[in-house]
């Protein structure tokens, strides 16, 4: 696992917290880096199920969903978060009620046909025989503006208490529907102070977010749609059923199957074609390393960054053998205190697929030195091999800085 996704729709903080000290502990045992995301509830419609009854729900039957609130959850009637459903939807729209996950033959998630509008409640047809458990279900009507805010209440208390005093590297902004949103969200990280340098990926989850896509795009660190992308999202499939583990390695299995067939050389042209010219300084360094280590067979591209942008760029062009990206760490201060960056920009490039992120020893001096660069490049070398990923007799590609100008070298390790 790469990053861990706290997902506060469900469980309280001190649930959540109980999770993340095993994190911790899991992160010094194996000595492997993990990032922590903190995953909003948003413009999420729910049922509320106060008293946790489990709701049985017939076919051809009929179910009300009402905005009181004050009524309990039953066959008959379900109570919801949100007060302009019946303004929203007109007799033959679909509603889903579950807990995310739909596969066709499923007995705890249900569909639901708008049969009738009756003041502020929406009569249902319900579609499929369910049985509802739980305290809260979520409500999904693809094509209808929620009028509830992206950042709530609930979200902001959770950011500014738990998400600054376990200063998180992602805040994953879930139910984006446009980009004033991911600003809002940006604008409220930047005056906790702490949590300045915390990336923001929005979620795009309804017809609202897609029409909005590009817009997104441009403010968002990174966009998470369900499901695919760098990463693979492990949501309700891992959470719900009784075999965990299996899920995630068989999860893992498929991954490198599809990573088996992905036809790398007409990627990285496309790329190349899709960003034209001129390019970017960068853009032509991050191209020309994964060119080099595609023609030299190279095991393994060894990049040195502060930022983590020219990694990430390198990772852009999906070259096939790892990247090892080494984060220089830098020496900054708020005039009160000396410290290093390079944690976050270490742990948030674990999001991005193919890189691996190491902290360089932060007692190198800062500027870069030849006889510096050599021993940080011995210790990258040796991690590597400690991977197992670099052995004798391999290439390697190197992307560094020296002094004004950017290098990439390839060297051919003896035994």
């Amino acid at each position: 696992m790469s990053v861990a996704r706290f997902d506060f729709s469900w469980g309280d903080p001190a649930y959540h917290q109980e999770t993340l000290e095993n994190l911790k502990t899991a992160i010094k045992t194996t000595k492997k880096l993990c990032a922590v995301m903190l995953d909003t509830v948003g413009a999420e419609m729910q049922v509320v199920n106060k008293a946790e009854t489990t709701v049985s729900l017939q076919a051809d039957g009929q179910v009300v969903l009402t905005p009181d609130r004050g009524q309990d959850a039953t066959s008959e009637l379900l109570p919801i978060n949100f007060d302009g459903l019946a303004k929203s939807v007109k007799k033959g729209d679909t509603i889903f009620i579950g807990q995310y996950l739909f596969t066709g033959s499923e007995t705890t998630s249900v569909w639901l046909e708008v049969s009738e509008v009756r003041g502020q409640d929406v009569v249902c047809t319900i579609k499929n025989t369910a049985t509802l458990a739980g305290s809260l279900f979520t409500l999904h009507a693809s094509q209808i503006h929620i009028d509830l805010p992206t950042l709530t209440e609930k979200d902001k208390e959770v950011i500014s208490t738990w998400g600054v005093k376990n200063k998180i590297d992602f805040l994953s902004l879930s139910y984006t529907r446009h980009a004033e949103d991911v600003r809002q969200a940006r604008e409220f990280l930047s005056k906790l102070g702490d949590l300045s340098q915390t990336q923001i990926f929005a979620k795009i989850e309804n017809v609202e977010g897609l029409t909005h896509f590009d817009e997104i795009l441009q403010e968002a660190d990174g966009i998470i749609l369900s499901r695919g992308s760098d990463a693979i999202l492990l949501g309700a499939e891992t959470l719900r059923g009784l075999y965990p583990v299996e899920t995630i390695s068989t999860v893992g299995r498929i991954c490198s199957e599809a990573e088996k067939v992905f036809n790398q050389d007409l990627y990285f042209k496309k790329t190349v074609k899709h960003v034209g010219e001129p390019m970017t300084h960068l853009e032509s360094i991050a191209s020309s390393a994964v060119r080099a280590a595609i023609k030299v067979k190279a095991s393994v591209i060894i990049c040195f960054t502060s930022s983590g942008r020219a990694a990430r760029l390198i990772a852009k062009y999906r070259p096939t053998m790892p990247v090892l990206s080494v984060v220089i760490p830098r020496l900054k201060t708020n005039q009160l205190k000396w410290s290093f960056s390079g944690a976050f920009e270490a742990r948030q490039s674990l999001i991005v697929r193919g890189l691996f992120p190491m902290l360089a020893d932060p007692r190198h001096p800062a500027e870069s030195t030849s006889a510096t660069n050599e021993s940080i490049l011995k210790v990258a070398l040796d991690h590597g091999k400690a991977m197992g990923i670099i052995k004798s007799h391999d290439r390697v590609v190197v992307c560094q800085k020296l002094g004004d100008a950017s290098v990439v070298k390839i060297i051919e390790l003896e035994d």
